[in-house]
This record gives structure tokens, C-alpha cells and sequence, in this order.
């Protein structure tokens, strides 16, 4: 049975570091209220480029079909995103005087996966939706901010020419961790 559904795409998950400590630490309405400005700043910063799965949590599940996907293009939409959020946190911890001990990781993958419905909810599928989520439990990361691009993200961007203006990592079995500066 052939899937006309199945496309090549990026799959991105933005992913707080901290999360379960501080929903532990934080009272219930400040959370949610932190927790719901922080993943509103990713989605706007996002600009629409990538589509939403899911959002749970701590996490968003972004997506786009693209057969020609730009290293260049995501590692700046990473950046301002992180950008973004470190500056959201901030103002967060002056209006509400506390402590945000919560950074920002980044998965970013590439393969072959499709889409379908139930009811109203449309759900992803695919060897590379699973293995982009097993690269959210990685033993690899040193620090707790990072984009780990995977290797088939790597090979299908093209781009041999990656901007290291941060400290990285390169494991052949997964891909290139580039750490964010504190």
C-alpha cells in the first residue's frame, strides 16, 4: 500500500532543560503562566516556517516538508528563538521576582514521515518522529542549552560550511551538538 502522505522534512523540537524540577519548585498558576509565555515566544519566533504537531508540556513538535532544507536558515531561526527565550525568562524573573532555572535544547532532524487525522488532531508518523524524540534523552549533551542536528540533517542541508561560533561536539552516531553560550 503505497502512503501519498509521506513527505521529506525537518522535524524540530524545542525542549526546556529544568522542567520537571521547576513544575515541582513552582506554585501551579505561576507556572503555567511561565511555561505558556516562554512556548508562546518559540511559536512566534517561528514565524510560521514550521507547522505545529503537538505541543506537550515543555515541548513543541514542529515540522515542515522540505526537500532542500537550509542549515543556514534553521541555525538562525535556532538562534533568535533561544534569543527569544533567554530574554522572555528574564523579564519573567523581574515581573515576577523568582528564580527561572529552565534553558532551551533543540532537536533538529530529517527523514521521511507522514501525517494523519483523527477527529481533529493531526498526528505525525514515522521511524524519524521517534528517533527525534530519542534524541531528547541523549546522553551526549554536556551543557543544558544546545541544537543537536542530527547527521540526516546535516547530509540533506548540504551545507559543509556550519557557523561555529559556539562550542561543539561531533558524535558519529548521532550528529554535531553546538552549545549555546551562558
Amino acid at each position: 500500500m503505497k502512503n501519498p502522505n509521506l513527505h521529506d522534512g525537518i522535524i524540530l523540537i524545542p525542549d526546556f532543560s529544568g522542567f520537571t524540577e521547576f513544575v515541582f519548585n513552582t506554585k501551579l498558576y505561576t507556572g503555567e503562566y511561565i511555561v505558556r509565555q516562554l512556548l508562546s515566544i518559540l511559536i512566534d519566533e517561528n514565524n510560521q516556517y514550521f507547522k505545529i504537531s503537538e505541543i506537550e508540556g515543555d515541548a513543541i513538535l514542529f515540522y515542515r516538508y522540505d526537500p532542500k532544507p537550509s542549515y543556514e536558515k534553521i541555525s538562525k531561526m535556532l538562534r533568535n528563538m533561544k534569543n527569544a527565550f533567554n530574554r522572555k525568562v528574564q523579564q519573567l524573573v523581574e515581573e515576577l521576582s523568582i528564580p527561572i532555572d529552565l534553558s532551551l535544547k533543540f532537536i533538529v532532524h530529517y527523514g521521511r514521515f507522514s501525517q494523519y487525522n483523527i477527529g481533529s488532531f493531526r498526528k505525525l508518523y514515522g521511524k524519524t518522529i521517534v528517533e527525534a524524540h530519542q534524541m531528547l534523552k541523549n546522553g551526549f549533551a554536556e551543557h543544558p542549552s544546545y541544537i543537536l542536528y542530527s547527521n540526516s540533517f546535516l547530509e540533506s542541508s548540504r551545507n559543509t560550511m556550519m557557523v561555529a561560533d559556539c562550542a561543539e561536539q561531533n558524535f558519529s552516531e548521532v550528529g554535531v551538538i553546538q552549545y549555546f553560550e551562558n
